[in-house]
């Protein structure tokens, strides 16, 4: 096989970090919450931008247990019209 480009074992070592990322973590987890309430819409709309979308475990931080949870508070939320479904 022909490579091309590059020198041998380019790309290898470590990882540049751009700027200061520091650890996620998961919200609920530090507070210990046992249940996401779909009333509470300050913390909600915290976890949805304007185009109103659910922003993804990666982006948020919340943990796989957690965001299943917070994605089914949104949903109950925005069907009693608490949160909006879109903007304008």
């Amino acid at each position: 096989m022909i490579r091309k480009g590059g020198a041998k074992g380019k790309g290898k070592g470590k990882k540049k970090t751009f700027g200061g990322r520091r650890n996620k973590f998961c919200k609920f987890c530090v507070e210990k919450a046992t249940m996401i309430d779909y009333k509470d819409v300050k913390t909600l709309s915290a976890f949805t931008p304007e185009r109103s979308k659910v922003l993804p475990r990666r982006t948020s931080g919340v943990c796989a247990p957690h965001q299943r949870m917070l994605v089914e508070a949104i949903k109950r939320a925005r069907n009693i019209a608490l949160l909006p479904f879109t903007t304008d």
